[in-house]
């Protein structure tokens, strides 16, 4: 039974075991920016009688504070445990928040921070995101696509050339160890959530789209400054990084909705690969689950659709563009790799992919034209995509990308007198180390195993690609003197000790019905194959993210605030701080 009970006073009747630990939400040390939109909600571990209940909030009673009273259900999901929830509430107050819950016998007792915000300091910010980028992907890009000799670097990185550093931690809320839902969510919410949760506190009820919601940083810039606002990417535009700057939902993989979530946000500006989820199921090549076609509803809700490097750039250059949305691939986006060298992958069934730099382009042509401003989130999203198959040169190159579209932005907001906080940071790390180097100059050594060809140390050296091309970019990878990156976390596969030429890696199969995963036997008959039994389940057939920090660098107005030990959801304040988007604005 659900009603609504005016003015009650309600209570948690919780103990102190870890296992009621977060039936409050927002949790306990919640840091909440004053002025923004949150649910709250109350999970009771049983039956409540609503008369013994009682909620309080800095010792006034909840419906008082939050200036409404709440939706109280006597059993949840039709079990034997209250709930207490309140939709769209808000704070406007900053200082110590203590939100305490009794049923007369058992209480709960959870504190919050609310703070606000000086006046604005930035006009816009760009949040860059190398998903799963890790200090070895770094590194390898600096050598790659700068050249290293007698141990110095020849250049520096744009991601590296910036005079703030800071270390973020990216633990979740109920592990240490994130994925790229809850990671994201962490810098556009500024709340910290679980595995695979998008703007939400992953509650126990069975549908993913109930759950207590905060509002993200794209509403917030909207609703509160009129703002722009951008959201590009090389994965599938529904993927859980683009996704958390809008969408609400404990399950990230649910991409119907957060299309429909999207369009109902409607950001100015959205760009990816993902199109298979914005047409009706009866076209082919579709995977929705019913016949919306939201590629229409997009365009005749005014937005301009672009889904090759060719029309994005001629719709940017028009000067009443206004709104754009950029489909160039049916999931995922290709990798600069194999755009512009191999031609592996989906290059050939979409040739005119647009490189993030072209996207980046775009994207600051149009959101420039609102004079209020913007928010722009740009991922280069495949570095975790190829991380994940233990495609080292994959990764490595995109993340040669994402600097490539780094300098774009740091050289146009140099010409507008630095009024961009511009932000580059990883969401999560990647157990990826780099070692040595892979000697595989068969001729001078024949008749050596190819892990004997691994050299550390002083028989590193320095790898032998050639010259890198104006972009960064060596023309080729099978050199005979490679970095060797390997990985902490393995699946069963095959290590060739070589780079895949032909398409991304692939390390396993499914070995059956069971879900469970196999060394792909393509690989085992190359020459010099070392079939490594791995550390993983044989239910996960991919590498798998670490929880170490992550590296953040920034520049511009209220780039300041980054420095020394940082917890990811304080990413989002350094943004909202810098745009002013408090209560008090």
């Amino acid at each position: 039974m659900i009603k609504r009970v005016a003015g009650v006073a309600v209570t948690l009747a919780l103990s102190a075991a870890p296992a009621f630990a977060q039936t409050i939400y927002p949790i306990d040390r919640a840091e909440i920016l004053a002025g923004a939109k949150f649910d709250f909600k109350v999970e009771l571990p049983g039956p409540v009688d609503p008369a013994k209940l009682k909620v309080t909030v800095n010792g006034a009673d909840y419906a008082t504070a939050f200036g409404q009273s709440g939706t109280f259900t006597e059993r949840e999901a039709g079990k034997d445990q209250s709930a207490l929830l309140l939709r769209d509430v808000s704070l406007a107050r900053p200082g110590q928040v203590a939100v305490e819950v009794s049923d007369g016998t058992q209480s709960r007792k959870v504190t919050w921070t609310v703070y606000d915000t000086g006046p604005r300091k930035a006009k816009n910010v760009i949040l860059f995101i190398g998903d799963g980028m890790s200090p070895a992907h770094r590194v390898a890009a600096r050598i790659l696509s700068k050249g290293i000799s007698e141990g110095k670097s020849r250049g520096k990185m744009a991601i590296d050339d910036m005079p703030h550093m800071a270390l973020v931690a990216t633990a979740g809320s109920d592990s240490i160890i994130t994925d790229s839902a809850n990671a994201a969510s962490a810098y556009a919410t500024g709340h910290k959530s679980a595995v695979n949760a998008l703007g939400v506190y992953a509650d126990r009820t069975p549908d993913p789209l109930d759950d207590p919601r905060v509002e993200t940083i794209a509403s917030l810039a909207k609703r509160r400054a009129g703002l722009a606002v951008g959201v590009v990417t090389n994965t599938e535009i529904e993927d859980a990084t683009p996704a958390a700057m809008v969408a609400h939902t404990r399950r990230r993989a649910a991409y119907d909705e957060i299309v429909e979530q999207f369009f109902a946000a409607k950001p100015d500006v959205l760009m990816g690969g993902g199109s298979a989820n914005f047409l009706p199921k009866s076209t082919s090549g579709s995977k929705r689950k019913d016949d919306i076609d939201y590629l229409a509803r997009f365009r005749d809700a005014g937005y301009a659709v672009a889904t090759t490097a060719g029309e994005l750039a001629t719709l940017a250059a028009k000067a009443d563009t206004c709104q754009l949305l950029g489909l160039f691939a049916a999931g995922n986006m290709d990798g600069a790799l194999d755009r512009k060298f191999l031609k592996g992958g989906g290059v050939k069934k979409f040739p005119e992919q647009p490189d993030l730099t072209e996207q980046v382009q775009a994207a600051l042509q149009l959101l420039s034209r609102n004079e209020a401003g913007f928010f722009l989130m740009v991922e280069s999203g495949m570095i975790d995509k190829y991380a994940h198959l233990l495609d080292m040169e994959r990764a490595v190159y995109d993340t040669i990308m994402l600097d490539n579209a780094v300098r774009l932005a740091k050289d146009w907001a140099k010409a507008r007198n630095d009024d961009t906080l511009i932000l580059v940071v990883a969401d999560h790390n990647h157990p990826n180390s780099l070692v040595g180097t892979i000697n595989d100059d068969m001729a001078a050594t024949p008749n050596v195993p190819l892990r004997e060809r691994v050299g550390v140390y002083d028989r590193a050296g320095f790898p032998n690609y050639p010259a890198p091309d104006a972009e960064g970019y060596p023309a080729r990878i099978d050199v005979s003197r490679r970095l060797a990156i390997f990985s902490a976390s393995l699946p069963d596969h095959y290590e060739t000790f070589r780079p895949k030429l032909d398409n991304p890696n692939e390390p396993t199969v499914k070995a059956g019905a069971d879900g469970t995963f196999k060394a792909n036997d393509k690989y085992k008959d190359v020459p010099g194959a070392v079939l490594r039994p791995g550390n993983l389940s044989a239910m996960i057939g991919a590498s798998v993210h670490s929880g170490e920090d992550v590296i953040l660098t920034a520049t511009g107005p209220g780039s300041e605030r980054v420095h020394g030990s940082m917890d990811n959801t304080e990413v989002f304040r350094v943004m909202v701080e810098a745009l002013g988007l408090g209560a008090g604005k």
